[in-house]
C-alpha cells in the first residue's frame, strides 16, 4: 500500500544532512508525489540503512533522484516538469 496513491511507483530521494541542494530536491520531489498519487521516501545516505540503500542503488552524490530503482538524476535537482515527466512516463500503461 503506498501512501496517498495507488500504484506501486516510489519516488526516492537520496540525501545528506549538509546537502546544501538536498531541501529543494526533496520539495520537488515531494510535491511531485504528492500530486500523481505516488509514494515518496527520503534516504538518509549519512545513516547505515541509508548506506546500504544509496550502494545497492550505486549513489555517490547527493541529491539523487530514483523511481523506484531506476536512478534518474545523480548529484542533481531536476526542475518540477522533468521529475513529474518521468514519473508519468512510468505510470502510463505500455503499448503492446
Amino acid at each position: 500500500m503506498t501512501k496517498g496513491g495507488s500504484t506501486k511507483l516510489t519516488v526516492k530521494v537520496f540525501t545528506l544532512k549538509d546537502c546544501p541542494r538536498c531541501p529543494h530536491a526533496k520539495r520537488i520531489s515531494h510535491k511531485v508525489a504528492e500530486k500523481l498519487g505516488v509514494k515518496y521516501v527520503e534516504i538518509d545516505i549519512g545513516t547505515p540503512e541509508g548506506q546500504i540503500e544509496g550502494l545497492m542503488n550505486q549513489i555517490m552524490s547527493t541529491p539523487s533522484i530514483a523511481l523506484d530503482e531506476d536512478v534518474i538524476a545523480r548529484g542533481e535537482v531536476l526542475s518540477e516538469l522533468e521529475l513529474e515527466n518521468e514519473v508519468k512516463k512510468r505510470l502510463e500503461p505500455s503499448n503492446p
